[in-house]
């Protein structure tokens, strides 16, 4: 497990550089299926988003490039798929994600554990990697899950002849 920095004493192209060879890296030696990114949300810290969404936008590019698929998913969903509350702070969910990939001890840096829970929550949303029967589940599975049934219930009722996929 790694995480990709860059000095702040570098100028933001020289660090977006660092950050797009660093994934470039990354991408040629682990070859994942797909890429899940958080979703840049409003802030009333304005330079915290154009960081974010400019990191975004690089690592997007280096995917595109390998033809890799890109799935984006906000805080809130991250949160509520980890820990079964889309509030909860960084403590719970870097406890929850201690738990779920049974680590001896939690993930380091907390950039780390944030990564981990954005994979765990691309892996549940997607049904890929995790059982879909409550026999196996967690709560937060199970309340993921029912959560995200009535959201498709509330749309198609809302949309009339629509389908959820």
């Amino acid at each position: 497990m790694g995480v990709i920095g860059s000095s702040h004493e570098l100028s933001l192209d020289a660090r977006l550089l660092v950050i797009a060879e660093a994934t470039d890296q990354w991408l040629d030696a682990f070859k994942p299926d797909v890429l899940a990114i958080e979703r840049v949300f409003a802030q009333t810290n304005l330079s915290t988003v154009m960081g974010v969404a400019q990191v975004s936008g690089v690592v997007m590019v280096a995917a595109a490039r390998r033809g890799i698929p890109v799935t984006m998913h906000t805080p809130s969903e991250v949160k509520a798929a980890v820990t079964g509350n889309g509030r909860a702070d960084k403590a719970n969910v870097t406890a929850m994600v201690t738990r779920l990939l049974r680590l001896d001890e939690p993930p380091r840096p907390a950039d780390a554990a944030d990564a981990l829970a954005l994979a765990i929550a691309h892996a549940w949303r997607s049904g890929s990697a995790f059982s879909q029967g409550n026999e196996s589940s967690t709560a937060a599975q199970q309340l993921w899950r029912a959560a995200e049934s009535k959201a498709k219930t509330k749309k198609n009722k809302e949309k009339p002849g629509t389908t959820w996929h």
